[in-house]
């Protein structure tokens, strides 16, 4: 029987799994396993289910799926048999009638080791019971006379798995991760591993996926903590990256050498990265050959014309500006200003004759009625028929424009600006977005296809914001401030607090009721609206999940 090692090299491999590309995702392993060889890896560890995608949801369910996946992991074992690297990779897997969330250690052209997700997440954006069972408390895996204690992603969240792991002789945790990012997210996951090593005595190495998937984004970020707990290794947000990890068996147990330790990224560059990252493999991944969108000379448009150029590049972005008989000069001005500056497609076609010509279909209908947000509703829609048209005719996914403000409220027209595929600003508040803009005229994000400089220009971000659907019309004539209706946003819908906590906050009590009811009675439209990033701890669809038909208003005092 051989010594128990004193050194061991683990390669983290962070990379952006493709959902049900069985034979594509098996190609990243095998090519991470390659370039970990040649660095002298002993184990190669890939974040939960990278063999099919992560969060599959009921695709998993699919037997054909499962098989695929199992022959996936067998061809994958089978390279083990040259001596080099083990691979520790994550997939569904079946086993005595049940289909588990598995980690599976692959090493000596064999499946040597195969443990099961035992905390299943059941909240938020994660429904594992709906498609996993639960694994027992697992033991440590044996490897290469090493006790590695394998916590397969929520398993870390909570103290039991730890726990067992750590009675049962392991000698640091290994976690393959699938965490999607969210604005803080990074400080929770880091300690939350700090409290998996105080309460083991245990060094911790964690491992995560980065990429989008519909509306999540994985942001990486991947790190080592010593039993210490000092954390010796970090891996770069939002890029695909192999680190060689190199550890020493001492008196104490094992620790980990020192390495790279990238910083994380600030909450703006975050967020602006997520939204390219986002937007860029949802786009690519569903093989449009572009985005189209209305580039009004508002904010929003502005921004999200900024993100589609940075990530996909400007010859793959079609703006189109639609006057209307209210549309502004300077709304004219700025948004051929803001294209010119992206380097984009740029066209105007103007939307007074389909209005024109509905007014006259429907004035009969309408006799004797005054003019309302119906025919402001028209405009908007014609817009949505228009820019659908151009995404027909050439395949462009057509990108919405509106925020997380308009969307909580309902200021927003369905089957008008509504319309369209994906949204980069569906999670994002009003004050965050000018936040955003200033942030991308000072900066161009990491892996950006953008030119640097102010994109944005000045007139746009300074401008009271208008949907221009009428005379002299602003945001504000509708709405509260930005400033005020985010704040009360935020503890309605983030926080989930009671009315009268918000009043005792400072917000006027008739406000906070008006907007809670603007919330609550909107929620048809959202259900109606196309994806977008995840970016806050409860965005709208995956996260938040509120009936239509709801009479409920709080109303305490």
């Amino acid at each position: 029987m051989s010594a128990a090692p004193d050194r061991l090299k683990i390669a983290m491999a962070q990379i952006s799994p493709v959902m049900g590309d069985i034979a594509g995702n098996r190609r990243l392993i095998e090519a991470a396993r390659v370039r970990a060889a040649t660095a002298g890896a002993d184990l190669v560890v890939f974040p939960e289910l990278c063999v099919v995608g992560y969060p599959p949801e009921d695709l998993v369910l699919r037997p054909s799926v499962q098989e695929a996946c199992e022959a996936a992991v067998h061809g994958l074992a089978a390279l083990t048999a040259d001596g080099g690297p083990a691979l520790l990779v994550g997939s569904p897997w079946r086993d005595g009638g049940k289909l588990y969330n598995a980690a599976l250690l692959l090493d000596g052209g064999a499946i040597v080791a195969i443990r099961f997700k035992h905390e299943l997440p059941n909240y938020g954006v994660f429904d594992e019971k709906r498609v996993f069972s639960a694994g027992p408390l697992p033991g440590p895996v044996p490897f290469r006379g090493v006790r590695l204690g394998v916590m397969v992603c929520e398993d870390m969240w909570l103290p039991d798995v730890a726990e067992c792991l750590a009675e049962t002789g392991a000698e640091m945790l290994v976690v393959p991760n699938g965490s999607p990012f969210e604005a803080g997210k990074w400080d929770m996951r880091l300690n939350l591993g700090v409290a998996r090593v105080v309460e083991t005595g245990l060094p911790l190495l964690y491992v995560n996926y980065i990429g989008g998937q519909d509306e999540l984004v994985f942001d990486g970020g991947g790190f080592v903590l010593n039993a210490d707990r000092r954390m010796v290794v970090r891996q770069p947000d939002f890029v695909e990256h192999l680190q060689i990890t190199e550890w020493r068996r001492g008196n104490d147990g094992w620790h980990c050498e020192a390495g790279a330790v990238a910083e994380p990224l600030d909450r703006l560059s975050a967020i602006y990265q997520a939204m390219v990252v986002g937007l860029r493999d949802y786009v690519t991944r569903n093989r449009f050959p572009g985005v189209v969108l209305g580039l009004s000379g508002g904010i929003d448009s502005a921004l999200s014309a900024a993100v589609a150029v940075d990530a996909l590049g400007a010859d793959k972005v079609r703006c189109v500006m639609m006057p209307s008989r209210y549309t502004s000069q300077q709304s004219l001005d700025d948004a051929k200003a803001c294209a010119n500056a992206l380097g984009v497609s740029y066209e105007t076609i103007p939307i007074e004759p389909a209005v024109q010509a509905f007014a006259g279909m429907l004035a009969p209908a309408f006799a004797d009625r005054a003019a309302d947000a119906t025919e402001e509703n028209i405009q908007a829609r014609v817009r949505g028929v228009t820019v659908m048209a151009i995404s027909n005719k050439f395949g462009h996914m057509v990108l919405t424009t509106g925020n997380k403000s308009e969307m909580s409220v309902g200021y927003a027209t369905l089957y008008g600006d509504m319309c369209g595929g994906y949204s980069v600003l569906k999670d994002v508040y009003k004050m965050t977005v000018f936040a955003l803009s200033r942030w991308r005229n000072a900066h161009v994000p990491a892996g950006g296809l953008g030119p640097a400089g102010e994109v944005i220009p000045e007139s746009i971000i300074v401008r009271p914001p208008t949907a221009e659907l009428r005379e002299n019309q602003l945001d504000q004539d509708s709405l509260p401030p930005y400033e005020q209706l985010d704040a009360i946003l935020e503890m309605l819908i983030e926080k989930e607090m009671p009315v009268r906590d918000i009043v005792a906050t400072g917000q006027p009590e008739d406000v906070v009721r008006r907007i809670q009811h603007m919330l609550y009675v909107a929620e048809y439209k959202r259900r109606q609206a196309p994806p977008g990033v995840k970016i806050t701890a409860r965005n709208f669809g995956r996260d938040r999940r509120y009936p239509i038909t709801n009479a409920f208003r709080d109303l305490s005092k």
